[in-house]
């Protein structure tokens, strides 16, 4: 099991800054690997990748020290459990909603005693190569970074019993979702949406567990920062479209 940077930085105190990637492909990684990212997120609920494909990504991102993490597509044991035995360090869970949720979501990450995760010799254990099982589960539950998706008005409203379970250390905010469940989709500067992220970053502040946050750009992941957040990602999409469009723009002028 390796060792997590990104989880320790966030311990310390420190922002963190990540990717997300939806495309199957591990050379896409490997080239972003190169680009300086805390952690990279493999999008396994709305991109097409599936846990054989999450195995090559995260050997991408391990040749260059990036922490390799995977956005399940439902809160289920049992697809939890394929897409940690990559050997991802961290795990994106969708519609997290209240405490019961996140309790599921800790014990299908972490094995016993704190949850129920099944035990193999698999990638994640090194194939259990390197040191005994029993010794590999406690560093394993160490090491996982667990991160709950909010992405609804009633998720908001029961933050202050969600980032009360033992385990959980990201709360991540889903602006799109979030704007849907409130009516208002897409419309992330509309009050209601802004009243529902005051409330979000009210119940973390003083909290152990980091504020996560999708945004568009480097601006919005300055004004987040300012607002308490240290888990900061960002779309493949966000950062590639405008550099092509910039590079096109003064290439043809």
């Amino acid at each position: 099991m390796r060792h997590n940077r990104t989880k320790e930085k966030l311990q310390n105190g420190e922002t963190v800054y990540g990717c997300f990637v939806r495309y199957p492909n591990a050379a896409l990684v490997e080239v972003l690997g190169y680009c300086g990212w805390d952690f990279i997120v493999f999008d396994g609920e709305h991109g097409t990748i599936e846990a054989a494909d999450c195995e090559q990504m995260v050997r991408a991102a391990e040749l260059q020290g990036v922490t390799p993490i995977a956005r399940v597509p439902v809160n289920q044991p049992h697809v939890i459990l394929r897409f940690l035995d990559t050997g991802a360090q961290g795990l994106h869970v969708p519609m997290v909603r209240s405490a019961a949720d996140t309790e599921a979501l800790v014990r299908s990450v972490k094995y016993q005693p704190r949850g129920l995760r099944g035990l193999a010799a698999v990638r994640a254990a090194d194939y259990g190569q390197r040191m005994p099982l029993g010794e590999y589960i406690g560093q394993a539950n160490a090491e996982t970074l667990v991160v709950a998706h909010i992405e609804t008005e009633d998720a908001v409203e029961a933050l202050p019993q969600i980032v009360a379970v033992d385990g959980l250390d990201v709360a991540f905010l889903g602006p799109t979702d979030l704007s849907n469940s409130l009516g208002i989709p897409g419309q992330t500067k509309h009050p209601k949406f802004e009243a529902a992220c005051r409330r979000f970053t009210d119940a973390l502040s003083g909290s152990r567990v980091a504020l996560g946050i999708m945004v568009p750009n480097a601006e919005a992941a300055q004004y987040w920062k300012g607002h308490g957040a240290r888990y900061i990602t960002v779309g493949l999409e966000s950062v590639l479209a405008p550099a092509c469009r910039n590079y096109l723009k003064a290439a043809r002028e």
